[in-house]
């Protein structure tokens, strides 16, 4: 029997990522985010369930980053019985921490691998411990691969050939067997519990108002400010009940503000974390029609991080969302009818009202409501992927208030800025922040601080407007992986953007007509397409200005003075391209439109000279690799706001890489 899995993107839910498990439970395991059932991405399959794992078969699993390939064919492994003799700890750090402080602990298992023959191996053994605190004693995250040092040396099965080498390979990749444990508020000393096949196992810690820190000094700090958009009200009206799970990062995992750190430079936010603040913000912004306002609420954390960040899975700076349809009923702040939410790079949809039915997209679940009126919404560790607390893969409770599993934050709209006290912290309050007067402002500027970067232009379906506007399409990122998280404008669904329903950025930039092609309405609740003011489309505002190296309206004039611009210099682009790109170069930025076959893949491009905004003497544009053809369709000028377009043919079968070195002269 042959299973087939491939991975065409993204890392989040319905979709594999990281790490490959296969345990006794049956469940396959993508770096944390747990999977019981797969879901059939064809056409009219979304919601069908595949069945579970199985162990034992042959299986060819196909990335869309890196291909990898286990052919589990003949694993004598699974042939073995174990028995638990002794659970070890190990500590990363000391056992004695401050109040609210974590320390993460591996429970190691050790005892004998029996072999078919009876043959007994005494050692180190690969199984996990369940490990628990009870009430008071503290609180578990849940499990991870440890990262600290570890020798590994788990009892080899006497097997030859693949099995051997699967064995060695999953030690470093799949072996959960780490979990974080946060401490007490209170000091004194707490028992950690483990039990691994009936074997148990425990081991103490101590909470210490004296002990060592192991929590970073934070370099900023965030006064409240006064915010008068025209929104807020209603934005605070609707505000999200937060259900943040936590992992093995837990500030990593608090929705913040982009200049946490102090600054507006997207490409020092990994590594500026443990400094920056971890005061607790959620981004919004409002769009509106005659008949509905339409809320956003994006979740930025400086970190999408994973136990094992293998192929680009892991990557500075992350933005998750949710966008609220709020009808106009008469009332000062309508009433809720839809819920979308975006876990990487798919959207899942939630309703109460049964008249709403299926379009592009399921109703997934209902919308559970804090207080009466706040949407409750999940964000998953580690990739902040967002769902309703009541969707399948969520591990909160509406009912019970409460994680059913791990560790996790609830957080609140308070309008203050708090700080979670710890990982498993309650009712954190946190403050709004227009996206209208600060990133989308940063977005049109000149000089954006490298804050954005990825620019592309926006082509809606269905004759909608905008089309044809440039846009920023991710945050300025570089560790890890490049360019990987997006403001709400370079969002997109895979699903209605392979089916060419809703194109990249049409989503969350038209929720008018996106929201009436994910969902099918009745003639009694009717939705109104004509924008009264949506200011990221040019309506009842300012029209987007070009955004990525986007130039002021002083530096379009063709008779600026020479000096202090450099008068020639180059860029060197490379690409995997298969079939037709149109390729649009502006400053140091590349944007892509394909024509047809695939996106481009591994894109880059860098330069000595930026593409300056003046009209240029010369342009030229050479192929130094790739196999099919190129041809300039229009040079720079004002015009077309300095945007030079390339076009590559890659007509034979398959795709290849590119280099173009491109030049220019003022």
């Amino acid at each position: 029997m042959q299973w087939y899995l491939r991975w065409t993107g993204g890392h989040g839910l319905g979709a594999a990522s990281e790490d490959l498990i296969n345990d006794s439970s049956g469940r396959f395991d993508f770096g944390g985010r747990d999977k019981r059932a797969f879901k059939r991405r064809g056409p009219g399959l979304r919601n069908r369930p595949v069945a579970p794992w199985r162990m034992g078969c042959d299986a060819v699993i196909i990335f869309g980053v890196r291909t990898l390939f286990f052919l589990l064919s003949s694993l004598t492994v699974l042939a073995q019985t174990t028995e638990v003799k002794e659970l070890k700890f190990k500590f990363d750090g000391d056992a004695r921490l401050r109040p609210g402080e974590s320390v993460s602990i591996q429970v190691q298992v050790w005892g004998d691998a029996v072999a078919k023959d009876g043959t007994r191996t005494t050692g180190r053994l690969r199984e996990t411990a369940t490990v628990t605190a009870a009430d008071g004693q503290g609180w578990i995250s849940k499990p991870f691969r440890f990262q600290g040092a570890d020798d590994g040396g788990y009892v080899n099965s006497g097997s030859a050939g693949f099995a051997q080498v699967f064995q060695s390979v999953s030690g470093q990749f799949v072996q959960k067997d780490a979990v974080l444990y946060t401490a007490p508020l209170e000091p004194g000393t707490y028992t950690v519990e483990a039990e691994a096949k009936g074997i148990k196992g425990t081991t103490q810690v101590t909470v210490a108002a004296d002990a060592a820190t192991r929590r970073a000094v934070e370099k900023s700090e965030f006064a409240a400010a006064a915010d008068t958009n025209r929104y807020r009200k209603l934005a605070e009206k609707w505000a999200p009940f937060v259900a943040q799970e936590t992992w093995w990062q837990p500030k990593a995992d608090i929705p913040t503000r982009f200049d946490f750190d102090g600054d507006w430079n997207g490409d020092n936010n990994w590594d500026n974390m443990d400094a920056g603040t971890s005061q607790a913000y959620v981004h919004y912004a409002a769009v509106e029609t005659n008949s509905h306002w339409f809320l956003h609420y994006n979740f930025f954390h400086p970190r999408d991080y994973s136990d094992n960040c293998i192929a680009g899975t892991c990557h500075e700076n992350d933005n998750e969302g949710i966008i609220l349809t709020v009808r106009k009923d008469g009332s000062e702040f309508g009433s809720l009818e839809l819920m979308e939410t975006l876990a990487h790079n798919n959207v899942y949809s939630y309703a109460n009202d049964n008249r709403l039915r299926k379009g592009a997209h399921d109703i997934d679940a209902k919308i559970d409501l804090y207080e009466g009126h706040r949407p409750m919404v999940f964000l998953e560790a580690g990739g902040h992927g967002a769902l309703a607390v009541g969707a399948r893969n969520s591990t909160f409770s509406a009912a019970r208030k409460d994680f059913t599993s791990g560790t996790g934050i609830t957080l609140v709209y308070k309008g203050t800025a708090e700080r979670a006290k710890h990982g498993n912290d309650r009712n954190v309050g946190y403050e709004l922040i227009s996206i209208e007067d600060t990133w989308w402002l940063r977005a049109k500027e000149a000089a954006n601080d490298r804050v954005f970067d990825a620019a592309y232009d926006y082509q809606p379906y269905g004759n909608r407007p905008g089309g044809g506007q440039r846009y920023m399409g991710s945050f300025w990122g570089r560790k890890q992986g490049v360019n990987k998280a997006k403001p709400f404008w370079g969002w997109h669904d895979e699903r209605t953007r392979r089916a060419k329903v809703l194109n990249t950025g049409q989503w969350a930039l038209d929720p008018a007509y996106s929201v009436t092609k994910n969902i099918t309405w009745p003639a009694t609740l009717p939705v109104d397409l004509e924008y009264l003011y949506n200011p990221y489309l040019g309506i009842g505002a300012t029209a987007p200005v070009p955004a990525s190296a986007a130039v002021s309206a002083a530096a379009v004039s063709v008779d600026l003075p020479a000096a202090g611009f450099a008068t020639e210099g180059s860029c060197q682009l490379e690409a995997v391209i298969d079939g037709t790109a149109v390729i649009a170069l502006r400053g140091e930025a590349a944007s892509y439109q394909i024509l047809n076959g695939q996106a481009e893949k591994d894109s880059s491009m860098g330069c000595d000279g930026a593409l300056p905004a003046r009209s240029l003497a010369d342009f030229e544009v050479r192929k130094t690799k790739g196999r099919g053809t190129i041809k300039i369709l229009e040079a720079p000028n004002v015009a077309n706001s300095f945007t030079g377009k390339v076009q590559i043919d890659d007509p034979a079968r398959g795709a290849d890489r590119y280099v173009l070195v491109i030049r220019w002269k003022l």
